[in-house]
């Protein structure tokens, strides 16, 4: 009953928040439909994204305050394991989880792995965008040169103004609303607003310098001349879309195909901050899986149609709704998810998530409204834990793959076979451009104009058009030179051709994983104390991810125990167990908590038993339970290889062997 009355007042409390954002998100609506001006639609859905933030941290703040985490004792409890650093324990849990990665995206899908250069000269970056538009702006204090991110630092004065008692109803309106819009702002116009609110450098009262752009993306020079440039990769998709004409070849040349790559990347963050949340150089993991925009239908999605996930859509978001609990077949059914090609991977994830150690109820997907959509995409839900943005699944559409075509010269397409010849027309859309009026403007360059336009797509052509009609030209760049076409120089042609075979510009879905926040986040949802004792701490890591599977303790230094616990680690080695031996001083139960501090699966203790009783048997400790079952020690690696494997329950273990009460369980330690 108390359960209910809580809900009740709490939805008193969320109604006129709810509303507010119902609101806003029907003003956004309606301003697109009436073709309202750019600048008027991002501030309204700026106002939106503000009150569904609101929203949400209300609905956070309502919830039980049981579910918490203590940050600062799990904290502490990492850096004593060397987990921050990446120590011997940390290594051993990132490893495990590109493990589990593996084998459940990459061997379950049979998915075309690659490994691709960190290095990436700078024409393909510029082809992707990340040249141009991957970056923030950033101020200076004048005088130390202290680098702050622009936003961040006006944000921050920003509220300590407002929460001045001196401040006025009228001034804390205006200053609420630059926070709302402050994603929305352009170069001169965040200049404008440090110098109306006087801002200065926080730790030194200096003058600060103007905002800059600030490419985020770390530039090297390649080969010895210096002349080459580059950048260490702020992704690991590119190198997939570059390779995409092999490894299509690599798969006969058929759709659907998945491509994978795991490794570093790097942003040359202005700020880092938040642990492993916002890091210089971090662990990606990628798929890009390619399919016939025509076919996007999943034949396994039945696998997956079943599962209950939380899903935060779009529409629910603009309505001021809550996320809610949806079988993932009525999602795609009604549209909500945009394809089961999408579905399946949104599944697939969820499946990948909770596997790895984070908890069902502190996952959601969310999809990501209109306005915040990456240009390429045509659906894309983050999957979400209560500490952080971890996974993003996109369909891109064909975006990448028409750029690097562009930029290669070389028609990034699956080609599919006609069941009938000369049956299928195509409504062809290509540049006819004007040789002799390129070449007499270009003279030797005038080749890679040609080049260029000869392998230009449908919507590239469309949207250049556009810009013939309006303005009389368009540009582009290729190979470092800017060509400037006009209306006599290019025009557009439109016509049909009959086909042997269908060229397709594959879509693709793009899973992408930041495997340090998932770290983060298993280690919030892991994260314990012992009930009746403060000081213990412990990570309920999931046998399969668990740094080491089991730890091997002699009860003492008594020398009789040292031949079984040999025979013990070598039976676990040949069984590809990872374990460790503490045999240091210290009383049995004090061992266990170490053990359990570094999320250890299962303990085995070498007894007096052990030694004196026929058959000789050790006992096996379950970490979460603390139970524990007596077994003989050559039966005990191949228990401990099956529950790290995933192919034996504890419970299963419990039924079939003693329960032993001792050690730990009997007396206080």
């Amino acid at each position: 009953e108390r359960g209910v009355a809580h809900s009740g007042n709490m939805e008193e409390v969320l109604a006129p928040l709810r509303k507010a954002v119902k609101e806003q998100g029907d003003l956004v609506h309606q301003l697109k439909e009436k073709g309202a001006s750019e600048q008027e639609v991002s501030r309204a859905a700026a106002e939106l994204k503000a009150r569904k933030k609101i929203l949400e941290a209300k609905e956070l703040a309502l919830q039980p305050k049981d579910e918490t985490v203590d940050r600062v004792k799990m904290e502490d409890t990492l850096k004593r394991s060397g987990l921050y650093d990446f120590g011997p324990v940390g290594c051993a849990l990132k490893n495990n989880i590109l493990q589990a990665w593996r084998q459940h995206f990459i061997q379950e899908e049979q998915i075309l792995e690659i490994n691709c250069t960190m290095l990436t000269p700078e024409p393909v970056l510029k082809t992707s965008g990340h040249v141009d538009k991957f970056a923030d702006y950033m101020v200076k204090d004048a005088k130390t040169g202290e680098c702050y991110r622009a936003d961040h630092l006006l944000k921050a004065h920003l509220e300590k103004l407002m929460s001045d008692e001196k401040c006025s109803a009228e001034k804390v309106t205006e200053m609420e609303d630059v926070i709302t819009q402050m994603d929305n702002y352009t170069q001169q116009e965040l200049a404008d607003l440090f110098v109306k609110y006087n801002v200065k450098s926080p730790s030194t009262g200096n003058d600060l310098t103007p905002p800059t752009s600030f490419n985020l993306m770390f530039q090297t020079s390649i080969g010895p001349g210096g002349n080459m440039p580059g950048y260490l990769r702020p992704e690991t998709a590119q190198g997939m879309f570059l390779n995409f004409k092999r490894l299509l070849e690599f798969n006969q040349g058929k759709l659907p195909f998945g491509a994978a790559q795991i490794g570093n990347s790097f942003r040359n963050e202005i700020s880092p901050r938040s642990g492993l949340i916002r890091v210089r150089e971090f662990t990606m993991a990628e798929i890009e899986h390619f399919v016939d925009p025509n076919e996007k239908v999943h034949p396994k999605f039945s696998n997956v149609a079943d599962l209950d996930i939380t899903l935060f859509s779009s529409k629910a978001q603009t309505s001021g709704q809550s996320a809610q609990i949806m079988r993932l077949g009525d999602a795609v059914e009604q549209g909500v998810i945009n394809n089961s090609v999408l579905g399946y991977f949104i599944g697939r994830i969820y499946l990948y998530l909770i596997k790895v150690g984070l908890s069902k109820d502190n996952v959601r997907f969310r999809q990501h409204m209109d306005n915040e959509m990456a240009h390429y995409a045509c659906d894309c839900w983050d999957a979400e834990s209560k500490t952080s943005y971890i996974v993003g699944c996109a369909d891109r559409s064909c975006y990448d793959l028409s750029c690097h075509s562009r930029a290669t010269k070389v028609p990034l397409v699956a080609e599919k076979p006609l069941k009938e010849p000369i049956s299928f027309y195509l409504n062809v859309v290509q540049f006819e451009p004007n040789k002799g009026a390129i070449g007499m403007a270009y003279k030797k360059d005038a080749k890679l104009a040609l080049e260029y336009l000869a392998v230009c797509d449908e919507c590239y052509i469309s949207d250049q058009e556009k810009l013939l009609s309006e303005k009389g030209e368009f540009s582009f760049e290729t190979e470092g030179k800017t060509f400037t076409l006009t209306k006599d120089m290019v025009s557009v042609r439109r016509f049909q051709k009959s086909l042997h075979v269908q060229e397709i510009v594959p879509n693709v879905i793009e899973p992408s994983f930041g495997i340090g926040r998932i770290m983060y986040s298993i280690f919030e949802h892991s994260f314990h104390i012992r009930q009746g004792d403060e000081q213990r701490t412990y990570f309920s890591f999931p046998a399969t991810v668990a740094p080491y599977k089991c730890s091997i303790l002699p009860l003492s230094h008594n020398q009789e125990f040292v031949p079984f616990v040999h025979q013990l680690s070598e039976a676990m080695t040949r069984n590809g167990v990872s374990h460790k031996v503490d045999d240091s001083s210290g009383s049995i139960g004090r061992r266990y908590a170490r053990s359990d501090e570094i999320g250890v699966a299962f303990g085995i203790t070498v007894d007096f038993d052990t030694v004196n009783k026929m058959p000789h048997t050790a006992t096996l400790r379950d970490r979460d339970s603390m139970r524990q079952i007596r077994a003989e020690v050559a039966e005990l690696p191949e228990i401990v290889r099956d529950l790290a494997n995933g192919t034996l329950m504890w419970a299963e273990v419990e039924r079939k062997y003693p329960i032993f009460e001792g050690q730990e369980t009997s007396r206080k330690e």
